[in-house]
């Protein structure tokens, strides 16, 4: 394992203080480590606590089994985003759909796949603005433009359903799903980045129920897209609109496979109720569409379509969920396809987002209980390090706790995130290391994240 390097490096003794009672200081009927006065007996409470506590879980369980919420319409805590799909479910409570194990065509790397061979050299992705028909006046070949050709929604769906696809996930261990849309007639599918981030094998089941294993042409977790590619004939790419266009109170349509496949091309529908809604997940601040239409597991990676049959944005995410925040609903949100354009353009090609900083470092919070148990100061202690970044050149490993980033103080995961997203490629930021009893300030240079590292 590397060593720090000499230059630039400030060893020293931490200054923690640790408070210990080393004297007595006890009352009179106290002699050494406990009371000199016999303990009462509270055997008869503490059974009556526990029947009681006893009682009030199982009419709890009762009620949760007859779908009985006791506290609907009390909030108890402020909502928190829930990422919509995968909570990995396990073999026994998911089923891969007859077929899909033996399917054929390319296999999927761990982590979801390594760069594919197959980059979409100029891959544009065009966003259409409101549509308009055209009919001849009677005159010559003069015509006339008729705006906004509405669609009924049986239209829209059989517009877009061609396009959307599932998306079966499997790690080795358990399985999840999402959906997915085509992007291009030549194999690349839009999808949200957690659906397939720990992905090893990667299932898209077509339209016409065509089974083929994918590869990920690149993720970001930032935005929570990515780009995947199959080989596949007959491929049908959905209409993309600008989603700048949309107005509060615009009705649309999510698309999707709610709770699996099972449910596969379930519409469900609504408005859009608020935009350019800033909701902060995992340490960052997305820009997102929020709507009512309803989404559940299963939706993530879908479309959320407008009333010309034009994808607008991508779902990714809801309030809440039954355990935690019972009788929330209606509070849906997607990616704007003006936002996404962009970065799916990249992943396309590149198979990742450029410019975006990391410093190769993944950690972990220490608990309240290590901190005193052993001793140690709060930070994040370190659990990974890129071979490839500069952290591991400088000799950090895992096992060490970095207590401070450029001059913040690390006090959470969302702190050092958000750090780290202010920093610049090639930006030169100092750290502050714990290792052993001792502390190491070293500077490092922020490297450039090319996703699934």
């Amino acid at each position: 394992m590397a060593e720090f390097e000499n230059d630039g490096l400030d060893a020293r003794e931490p200054e923690y203080e640790y408070a210990y009672d080393k004297g007595c200081g006890c009352p009179d009927h106290y002699y050494g480590i406990g009371s000199t006065t016999p303990p009462k007996d509270h055997t008869a409470v503490v059974s009556v606590v526990l029947i009681m506590l006893i009682s009030i879980c199982g009419a709890l369980s009762a009620l949760s089994l007859l779908n009985i919420d006791p506290f609907r319409g009390v909030v108890t805590q402020k909502p928190q985003p829930q990422v919509g799909v995968p909570v990995h479910f396990s073999t026994s409570e998911v089923r891969l759909p007859d077929g899909l194990e033996q399917s054929g065509g390319d296999t999927a790397d761990p982590q979801g796949g390594v760069q594919s061979q197959l980059p979409a050299d100029g891959m544009e992705l065009e966003l259409s603005g409101v549509p308009t028909a055209t009919m001849p006046t009677g005159q010559g070949e003069e015509t006339v433009k008729v705006v906004d050709p509405v669609l009924s929604w049986q239209e829209v769906y059989e517009k877009v359903i061609p396009s959307v696809v599932s998306i079966v996930c499997s790690d080795g261990y358990s399985t999840g799903s999402g959906t997915g849309v085509i992007m291009d007639q030549r194999g690349y599918i839009i999808t949200n980045a957690h659906v397939v981030e720990d992905a090893e094998v990667i299932q898209v089941i077509l339209y016409d129920d065509r089974r083929v294993t994918a590869r990920c042409m690149g993720l970001d977790k930032i935005s929570d897209l990515a780009v995947l590619y199959i080989s596949a004939e007959g491929l049908i790419p959905a209409e993309f609109g600008d989603s700048d266009l949309l107005r509060v109170g615009d009705e649309v349509v999510a698309i999707g496979d709610p709770l699996g496949v099972e449910l596969r091309g379930t519409m469900t529908d609504g408005i859009i109720s608020a935009i350019n809604r800033g909701l902060e997940v995992n340490g960052r601040t997305m820009s997102l569409l929020q709507t009512t239409a309803a989404l559940n597991n299963g939706n993530s990676g879908g479309p959320l379509v407008n009333c010309y049959g034009q994808v607008v944005g991508i779902n990714t995410m809801k309030i809440g969920d039954y355990a935690s925040t019972s009788g929330v609903e209606g509070l849906g949100f997607a990616i704007p396809m003006s936002a996404a354009k962009g970065v799916v353009e990249q992943l396309a090609t590149m198979g990742y987002v450029a410019g975006r900083p990391e410093l190769g470092l993944e950690g972990q919070m220490l608990s309240s209980f290590y901190q005193h148990y052993y001793r140690l100061p709060a930070g994040m202690m370190i659990t990974a390090v890129d071979e490839n970044s500069d952290a591991h050149a400088k000799g950090i490993q895992s096992g060490d706790i970095l207590l401070y980033l450029n001059g913040q103080r690390i006090t959470s995961l969302e702190v050092y995130q958000n750090t780290v997203n202010g920093l610049e490629v090639d930006q030169t930021v100092s750290v502050m290391i714990y290792r052993s009893g001792r502390e190491y300030e070293l500077t490092l240079v922020v490297g450039e994240d090319h996703g699934m590292n």
